[in-house]
């Protein structure tokens, strides 16, 4: 698997850059849950010392991407059924909270660019590109959330559950498609119309749906490679 790892420097900004580039590989797709992560072939990659590494998989672990078992070494993160389902019911009340702090501050270029978003995703049958352009779209109606620890929150569980979002939606069929892709179109009438309670009824339910299809295919999770 191919990261870019960016400019080689090796000055206090390296474990930052080095957290940066393995959180794009996790999410992405390029580091699959439970795959081993060893510090020495991150520190000859990104050219720095071991020490940067460590820094890197401490900012990732706190944000539950990567496990770190002492003396042992370093895994990209796993969840269960439980503690994936637990996490989309955290999204379910969190997300629409975090959209009313958003809301009001969303001016027209915000909801055209959303606009623009939600159409792209309509028309496209790639799986990766659709993921990217979900996430885009999703906290791009939170970016003007103006809180202290809510967004990040957000931003954190989304991050956890990116690898099952993604063979789930593979998974998936067009009616599936279609349906999510209406949510979108509905989100943004909803944020045009100024009726923010509406568009918090629809992405708790976006989400929510999700969940409960999340949960009848248990075989995402029972084939990620337990972590030691």
């Amino acid at each position: 698997m191919t990261i870019d790892p960016g400019p080689r420097t090796r000055g206090g900004d390296a474990g930052a850059r080095v957290a940066n580039a393995l959180r794009a590989g996790i999410l992405t797709g390029q580091f699959a849950p439970g795959a081993r992560i060893r510090q020495e072939d991150l520190a000859e990659r990104f050219g720095a010392s071991r020490v940067p590494v460590r820094e890197a998989l401490r900012i990732l672990e706190h944000e539950g991407l990567v496990t770190l078992v002492a003396n042992t070494g370093a895994w990209v993160a796993t969840l269960t059924l439980a503690e994936c389902e637990e996490i989309y019911r955290m999204r379910e009340r969190l997300e629409p909270l975090l959209l009313a702090y958003s809301a009001p501050n969303l001016d027209p270029g915000d909801l055209d660019r959303l606009q623009g978003l939600s159409e792209r995703m309509a028309h496209t049958d790639d799986v990766d590109a659709f993921l990217e352009l979900d996430r885009e779209f999703h906290l791009g109606t939170y970016r003007r959330a103006r809180t202290t620890q809510l967004g990040e929150l957000v931003e954190k569980l989304w991050n956890t559950t990116q690898p099952y979002r993604r063979a789930y939606t593979r998974s998936i069929g067009p009616d599936a498609r279609r349906i999510a892709n209406d949510e979108h179109h509905l989100i943004v009438a909803a944020l045009r119309d100024g009726d923010t309670e509406d568009a918090e009824r629809v992405v708790a339910a976006h989400i929510r749906r999700t969940r409960r299809q999340l949960s009848r295919h248990p075989h995402l999770f029972e084939t990620i490679r337990e972590v030691p």
